[in-house]
């Protein structure tokens, strides 16, 4: 788990779990779309309402393990405190062990109850159960190694998951439709749902395997370190489980209010809409192309700010701990302005080619209207969910736990009002839940940002982190939207079209970008393959001349050389004697 100190800067970290984040969404994307054909919109509704349910018990029980298990390690670490470290590590796996096995199976016993709006939902939810389970143990692995600025096992872990996932679902997909195929279609949308549950689960199981795999290959540097451990103080476990609930429930906390309001946002829809007397499979197809492809494009760019925000929370956790608040400060403003640079030309590419990009990802054609209009009003939130899930991180990294569990609160109570207000007075049915998640990832960014600056005094660079890439992304639609519609006039294949219209608004923006000063040499250093874009960029004369910046760096040198030159020689005479 030793890393050089490149390897070891977060921002290069966050990069490889960026990069992994988007690979996993773009999978999950690739076999949504013959699963759909597999499963129907029918029962692509009920793994939705299954899946919501799941993700809400999931972040009750494990899913902020990881994040909340990286900040606690990484403060040991800081003042290296390896036996501790360990601690932490051994009460997270019983803490999981405890509240994982509960919730799996509260959720088996419970999921009649738990999907009472949407019975047919039931069969997947019990599939999901035991995935509950092994997610802890999963989570707690991923956190241990994160804690130690090591983002690669994660990101590959994640990657397998995915991939087994996708091919688990489809292929128990087709398998229990095939059972049931003499049955009803509803039969068959049950069981194919249920398939889709099976997949979730076996990649759980992969990604354990995988991190428990890595952390055996490991144990003889982390036994090592822990005998050489000479630190005074020892913590006893009750302090350190102590210290784990006092950390985690915060975490889970903010965390399940953050992401319930997508479960809160359905049930409110389907009471509604049976209120308004709309057929329940109506509602539930509705539903489903918000959920499973809307939100699903939309969350792609997203997994960008998931990405930075893991990485962030040890290192910033560790920095204020040791009271280098300048430093802290400066991994903020790096994250959230990577962070930017990609959620802002995401979020306008989204708005101006919605259809096409919809197309390619999900041909279905009776949903593909619907879909676009709803991919084109979300994209907004790339941005304001993108700088929440950031300043969430940084009020977790500094200590200030409770802070965004009151704003997702606020948050979330604000949205609910709207919503109800909007489905009742309005016709807008699906766009009032866009409209919400709008309301609630604002509001929720305000908030936010207001802490941030309260307690860490840290300011936006509004020009160079928004206005800057927003300027170089509205030039980039302009051209992306006028090379696809004009090059469909001409080769009518919108998948070729679209990827050759994407290339060029890519270039365009980092083109206009680097021109405007949006990013600096520096900075750009800082990404992934950051020295071949330097040189890529030099050559395209997009950035300053470099010959010429070591030149002003030589004569700068030359200067402070006269300059004590010239203090030695007026020195006193006394010290001239001597």
């Amino acid at each position: 788990m030793e890393q050089s100190n490149k390897k070891n800067t977060f921002v290069f970290q966050a990069g490889i779990l960026a990069a992994a984040g988007m690979l996993v969404k773009v999978i999950s994307l690739i076999y949504r779309s013959p699963l759909l054909s597999i499963i129907g919109i029918e029962g692509n509704g009920y793994y939705s309402a299954a899946i919501n349910i799941y993700t809400i018990i999931l972040l009750i029980s494990s899913y902020s393990i990881p994040s909340a298990i990286s900040k606690v390690i990484a403060q040991r670490l800081a003042f290296k405190e390896y036996r501790n470290a360990q601690r932490v590590f051994i009460c997270a796996l019983l803490y999981v062990l405890i509240v994982g096995g509960t919730a799996s199976i509260l959720t088996f016993v419970g999921a009649p109850y738990l999907v009472r709006e949407n019975p047919n939902a039931v069969v997947a939810l019990r599939v999901l159960s035991p995935t509950i389970f092994f997610s802890g143990f999963l989570g707690v692995l991923r956190g241990y190694f994160q804690a130690h600025s090591s983002m690669l096992h994660t990101s590959i872990s994640q990657v397998l998951e995915q991939i087994m996932n996708a091919a688990i679902s489809i292929w128990a997909a087709h398998l229990l439709i095939g059972v049931v195929i003499d049955e009803d279609s509803t039969t068959q949308a049950i069981y194919g749902s249920a398939g889709s549950a099976v997949g979730t689960g076996a990649g759980v199981v992969t990604g354990l395997l995988f991190m428990f795999a890595m952390y055996r290959l490991n144990s003889k540097i982390i036994k090592r370190r822990v005998e050489r451990d000479r630190s005074w103080h020892e913590e006893t476990y009750k302090e350190i489980f102590k210290v784990i609930f006092t950390t985690v429930t915060p975490f889970i906390l903010s965390t399940f209010i953050y992401n319930c309001s997508t479960v809160v946002n359905m049930s409110i829809y389907y009471y509604i809409m049976d209120l308004k007397h709309v057929d329940d499979v109506i509602a539930s197809n509705h539903y489903g192309i918000f959920a499973t492809q809307a939100i699903a494009v939309v969350n792609i760019p997203i997994a960008i700010a998931s990405a930075m925000s893991s990485a962030m929370i040890p290192g910033i956790s560790a920095s204020y701990a040791r009271g280098s608040f300048e430093q802290t400060r400066r991994q903020v403003s790096k994250a959230i302005q990577m962070t930017m640079l990609i959620a802002v030309p995401a979020m306008v590419g989204m708005a101006v080619l919605p259809k096409p990009i919809m197309q390619f990802i999900f041909p279905q054609k009776e949903a593909l209207d619907m879909a676009s209009g709803l991919l084109a009003v979300l994209a907004v939130t790339i941005v304001l969910y993108g700088l929440s899930t950031l300043t969430n991180a940084v009020l977790q990294g500094i200590g200030r736990v409770n802070t965004p569990v009151l704003h997702a609160a606020i948050a979330l109570v604000i949205q609910v009002a709207g919503l109800i207000v909007l489905l009742f007075k309005t016709q807008l049915d699906l766009y009032a839940l866009a409209c919400a998640n709008i309301i609630y990832s604002l509001v929720m960014c305000l908030l936010n940002q207001w802490s941030v600056k309260k307690h860490l005094e840290y300011r936006l660079d509004v020009v160079k982190i928004f206005l800057k890439p927003l300027l170089s992304a509205s030039i980039m639609g302009a051209a992306a939207f006028g090379v696809y519609h004009g090059l469909m006039l001409l080769v009518p294949v919108s998948r070729v079209v679209l990827l050759v219209a994407i290339g060029v608004g890519a270039c365009v923006y980092f083109a206009i970008l680097l021109l405007i000063g949006g990013v600096s040499e520096e900075e750009l250093l800082a990404f992934p393959k950051g020295t071949l874009l330097v040189r890529l960029a030099h050559k395209m004369h997009l950035l300053p001349d470099g010959k010429k910046r070591k030149g002003g760096k030589k004569k700068k040198r030359r200067k402070r050389r006269k300059k004590s030159k010239n203090s030695k020689s007026k020195r006193s005479p006394e010290r001239k004697n001597k």
